[in-house]
């Protein structure tokens, strides 16, 4: 699999375009800059579309028309900015796109598709297993919520070529049953949450250094990762300190930090 991450940084981006702390500061001057997580696979499976998203790939030279598979995480409008519903259904032969996510995210996409839009919606909760045109996509719970529990989740995905990702953004620390659920998936990529740094009290729906650190942990612990794995930390915010330190104590972790338009190649198992 290949992935593109069209962005790699909180719902404020970072810098927070209206802050004027050390980190935004030094993002500004130096970089990098960071828009709303999301992610594009092999050109045809998406995960997140929020408003800044369709803008981000065509940046960095990419074009959503092959996208069929719209994976979404939950409704926080960072994830998810349905009106791209809307510019999609402007192109006559743009074919069927068909979005999966929680119940709750897809209710908010609905009045952005017309009755003879070629869109078809799938809710899932966490647990469901399905087969998206060759990708095996298992759906997993988050520890998030938007107005409930459970109308937030993550992925495990499969490519055709037997390469595995795990997608969690976003999420506060798992309890250890969630983790078994993941025993010996061996990842060849984690893209992991890492929102607020040395300020993890701020919400026990995010993870900062230490909860990133707990969960890398109970990955290994359980076989999720292995010394291949590619842990990318996605979804920072400005409550971290400046790239240069955020590298190196993401390092101490086995871990890295994601950059807007990089593109991440999976091997092959085997």
């Amino acid at each position: 699999m290949e992935v593109l991450l069209l962005g790699s940084g909180a719902a404020d981006g970072w810098p927070n375009p209206f802050c004027h702390c050390p980190s935004c500061t030094a993002a500004r001057l130096g970089g990098p800059v960071r828009g709303q997580t999301a992610a594009l696979i092999d050109d045809v499976l998406m995960i997140d579309c929020g408003p800044e998203a369709p803008a981000a790939a065509g940046r960095y030279g990419r074009s959503l028309a092959g996208v069929r598979k719209l994976l979404i995480t939950h409704a926080h409008t960072d994830h998810l900015g349905p009106q791209v519903l809307l510019f999609r259904s402007w192109i006559a032969d743009a074919g069927e796109l068909e979005v999966i996510g929680p119940a709750a995210a897809l209710d908010e996409c609905r009045p952005w598709v017309g009755p003879d839009d070629p869109v078809r919606f799938t809710p899932v909760t966490a647990g469901q297993q399905l087969i998206l045109d060759g990708y095996a996509v298992r759906v997993l719970p988050a520890r998030h919520r938007v107005f409930r529990d459970g109308d937030a989740v993550l992925y495990d995905v499969t490519g055709p070529d037997g390469t595995r990702l795990l997608w969690a953004a976003d999420t506060g620390r798992w309890p250890e049953p969630w983790l078994g659920a993941v025993a010996d998936a061996r990842y060849d990529a984690v893209f992991l949450e890492e929102t607020f740094g040395d300020h993890e009290a701020l919400s026990d729906g995010h993870l900062g250094f230490d909860g990133f650190a707990a969960t890398l942990r109970g990955l290994r612990a359980h076989r999720a990762l292995t010394d291949r794995t590619d842990v990318v930390a996605v979804h920072l915010g400005h409550h971290n300190p400046p790239e240069p330190q955020l590298r190196a104590r993401l390092s101490a972790l086995g871990a890295r930090p994601g950059r807007d338009g990089e593109v991440i190649r999976l091997p092959g198992i085997g």
